[in-house]
């Protein structure tokens, strides 16, 4: 195999996928169409073509969730942080940087980690196709061909055939309809996909050639990194001053390297609701049911159901997307527009567009039961093997009741282990930590009371994981 190292890059929202996609929990880190989140998709899918460790790059807030994911398939690699996003071209900088640092200058094969791709046999051709341009110094793009006028991307003109590749005549803005339509009539336009493939070092010659503030920036970030468990953090002050660019419109729309490979290989942005009923399977009457979903008399319609049931009758080309907090029902044609009820929640403070009920932890995880005036209810669960944070809360108290395994909790003075159907009371003020000494999940019952419930109300003096 070649010396391919995949840059997987994480960041990003996903507004649209509203109310599955949340801000401490984005698609890319969502199981939307298989039992493997986007992101773990897309590292086994380079997997069979790289022979280096994979780097993803993600923001600082989901950090844990990355590497809990990449553990689960074994992959885990490296992961580097971004202190704030600055779009794509600093992103892939920091990459290349590290890469260089490392005395590896391999062939970067840059995925976006919300992407789906169906056959993988197609698209291992097409990047073994691009790997001989790139060892040519070729900057590689890949180009999707279209298989209707998308009026939803850009494109790229390809030019004149080099054997490997071809050559980037144009790269052209989204179109509007009309336009589309001749581009996909004429065969010389494929959709931009945001996938390229080069070397390390040609990157940054390019990019310090085109972009020289980005680049002097990026390497004045990562000229003293350092290792944080899993993570390789960079400077945060200097990262901020940063300019936020695209790859496309820092590099590829500059430099005289530009190549296209063509790739047809099931290609899927899964942007929207519609986009994703448009791509997986459905039954006789062109309905997508996932979870517990009952229907009559339906049509052309996508239902999600995460944790209560959905009953519908005689609706047609709608989406209905039910989570733990929050139900969303659309007209299937008016998806883009989810965005407006996320700006929304934002403008009136509301939390739903950032968390959701159930909320990951480096330890495990919680969801909110209950929630009152002056109590809250949890169910807790803390993974094998895991701690949290010794601390101290001002303004509740917390009852722990364990429904199954063993915990080790620490209640100011003393140490005990509390099992299976006994309790344990942290008065308010008391430093305490908890831990999950055995082999199983630890699985508890937290109830909460007092006169303010925030996550804030927590002062950490110890915690294995880094957090403040």
């Amino acid at each position: 195999m070649e010396n391919i190292t995949p840059v997987i890059m994480a960041g990003g929202v996903g507004s649209r996928l509203w109310p599955m996609s949340r801000t401490q929990r984005p698609k890319q880190f969502l199981k939307l169409v298989s039992d493997k989140s986007m992101l773990q998709e897309t590292v086994l899918r380079a997997d069979a073509l790289a022979s280096l460790p994979n780097i993803v790059i993600c923001n600082e807030e989901h950090r844990f969730l990355a590497a809990e994911q990449l553990r689960e398939i074994d992959r885990l690699g490296q992961i580097i942080l971004e202190p704030q996003g600055r779009n794509t071209a600093p992103a892939i900088a920091l990459a290349a940087l590290y890469l260089r640092a490392h005395s590896e200058d391999s062939l970067m094969l840059v995925l976006a980690a919300d992407h789906v791709i169906t056959e993988q046999a197609a698209f291992e051709s097409s990047v073994k196709q691009a790997v001989k341009a790139a060892k040519q110094g070729k900057m590689v793009t890949f180009g999707i061909v279209p298989d209707h006028p998308e009026t939803g991307y850009g494109y790229i003109k390809r030019g004149k055939d080099l054997g490997c590749a071809y050559q980037v005549e144009q790269f052209v803005e989204k179109p509007d309809l009309p336009l589309a339509e001749q581009y996909v009539a004429s065969g010389e336009f494929y959709w931009n996909s945001g996938m390229f493939l080069f070397k390390a070092s040609r990157y940054l010659d390019e990019l310090a050639q085109y972009r020289p503030d980005i680049f002097e920036i990026c390497q004045q970030a990562v000229s003293d990194p350092t290792s944080d468990m899993d993570f390789v953090r960079v400077d945060e002050a200097i990262f901020a001053t940063c300019p936020s660019d695209s790859i496309d419109y820092a590099v590829m729309e500059k430099t005289q390297s530009a190549v296209v490979v063509p790739l047809d290989a099931g290609w899927h942005d899964i942007g929207s609701w519609d986009a994703l009923w448009d791509m997986v399977v459905k039954d006789d009457s062109g309905n997508v049911k996932r979870g517990d979903v009952l229907t009559h008399d339906c049509l052309n319609s996508y239902f999600n159901a995460e944790d209560k049931m959905i009953a519908a009758v005689g609706v047609d080309d709608i989406v209905v997307v039910e989570t733990k907090d929050a139900v969303l029902i659309a007209d299937k044609h008016h998806v883009q527009d989810i965005k407006q009820i996320v700006e929304q929640l934002k403008s009136t403070g509301r939390s739903e567009h950032s968390v959701h009920r159930e909320v990951y932890r480096p330890w495990g995880k919680y969801d909110s039961v209950d929630v009152g005036a002056r109590d809250q209810v949890k169910r807790i669960t803390v993974n094998p093997g895991e701690k949290l944070s010794l601390q101290m809360h001002y303004h509740r108290s917390e009852h722990w009741i364990v429904v199954s395994g063993t915990a080790k909790v620490t209640n100011g003075e003393t140490t005990k282990l509390v099992s299976e159907d006994e309790s344990i009371y942290i008065p308010l003020g008391s430093v305490h930590a908890l831990e999950n000494p055995g082999n199983i999940p630890l699985e508890m019952i937290e109830v909460q009371t007092g006169s303010y419930l925030g996550e804030d109300d927590i002062v950490r003096f110890d915690d294995r994981y880094g957090r403040k």
